[in-house]
């Protein structure tokens, strides 16, 4: 590879509340490739620490397999990085003229199952709000349907009467798509850390009798929480469910703590540290009998690469996809992204990622308002 000459953010608002956040990074030879550091409500913080980067970058020449290293080794400094490092590994792949997911591995799977997330595409966010989009999703071909619907709870709140109304309201959304997908898909809860572990053990039953067959980050995960986690998963297990959670960690050592914790975990390729890392996550937790399945609920990119990494792993579970809330998922690279079909994608054309954006339709403002064209 040639050196880097610039590392620049972009950004795209695709719904009043979502702010998609790029990183374009090009070589010295004119090559360039794409990556996505999306952080809900963080875009101005990743357009400084993009051009952070690409002061401590310009004119050094990187392997992608040798990883970057953030200036902060937070959520925000690994986005940044991983970013980097997804436009690298596509024009490494591009370079080499192969597809990202032949890239990474000898013998990547052909399509990837996905499961879909309706959280932001739900936006009456009543019992028959979700249950629409659940059925809509049903409709689509999904065979798994993954639901959010904890609005306003927190820790905090667990045991107030607010707490208590805010919960009531989460379990009426989830017995109401449970109904309208009941033998047809399966039931997932994503929490958010929204819950003290004796308040997540208080809805166990009522999610097992809504069907519920997937239960996501129901406490906050420190490592002082490990126990609580434990404990959760049994309870969960005994009722039918499995538990899910790690979505923002960072890095082999941030996972190996919680092998016995989670029954599935759910590494991003926007936060693990960059794509051999992410590798190497994948190759680890399932050696250690841990299910993997790649978190994914944001932009084109990290759609596109979610797709070409969950085809290198050996692991068989879907990946999730934010279905529902903009077709831009699909239609804003050039060509556009496959759709999926019957639950499931083919993987992206061409070579590299196969997620190029066109420049002109993105903003250098994070700020910058929905375009009405």
């Amino acid at each position: 590879m040639t050196p880097v000459a610039r590392i620049s953010p972009h950004f795209l608002r695709v719904t009043p509340a979502t702010v998609w956040s790029f990183v374009r990074v090009e070589l010295a030879d004119g090559m360039v490739g794409w990556g996505e550091a999306t952080i809900n409500g963080q875009a101005a913080d990743i357009a400084e620490e993009t051009r952070r980067q690409d002061v401590a970058l310009r004119g050094t020449i990187r392997d992608p397999r040798a990883g970057l290293t953030p200036s902060v080794r937070t959520k925000l400094g690994f986005a940044v990085i991983s970013a980097i490092d997804q436009a690298l590994w596509d024009i490494d792949a591009r370079s080499a003229g192969v597809s990202l997911a032949r890239h990474l591995s000898a013998s990547p799977k052909r399509s990837v199952s996905l499961y879909a997330n309706i959280n932001r595409g739900t936006t009456d966010r009543s019992p028959a709000g979700f249950a629409a989009t659940a059925s809509a999703a049903v409709q689509a071909g999904f065979a798994a349907v993954k639901m959010a619907p904890f609005d306003g709870m927190t820790p905090d709140l667990a045991g107030t009467d607010e707490g208590d109304r805010l919960t009531r309201a989460g379990l009426d959304r989830i017995a109401a798509a449970g109904d309208a997908v009941r033998g047809k898909a399966r039931l997932q809860v994503d929490c958010h850390w929204r819950f003290t572990p004796d308040a997540a053990a208080a809805i166990v039953p009522e999610l097992a009798r809504s069907g519920v067959v997937w239960f996501e980050c129901p406490i906050p995960e420190t490592l002082d929480a490990i126990p609580d986690v434990r404990r959760l998963r049994k309870l969960s297990n005994a009722a039918g469910m499995e538990l899910a959670g790690l979505e923002e960690l960072s890095l082999l050592e941030g996972f190996l703590p919680w092998v016995d914790a989670y029954d599935v975990m759910m590494p991003d390729v926007k936060y693990a540290g960059g794509l051999a890392e992410t590798l190497r996550i994948a190759e680890q937790l399932s050696e250690r009998g841990v299910g993997v399945s790649l978190h994914n609920p944001t932009g084109s990119v990290c759609h596109a690469v979610s797709l070409h990494v969950s085809a290198a792993i050996a692991s068989e579970r879907p990946l999730e996809i934010q279905w529902g809330e903009t077709p831009l998922l699909f239609d804003l690279p050039q060509p556009g992204l496959p759709r999926p079909e019957r639950g499931a994608s083919a993987l992206p054309q061409g070579t590299g990622h196969g997620a190029a954006l066109p420049l002109p339709s993105l903003s250098d403002d994070p700020t910058a308002p929905m375009s009405s064209g």
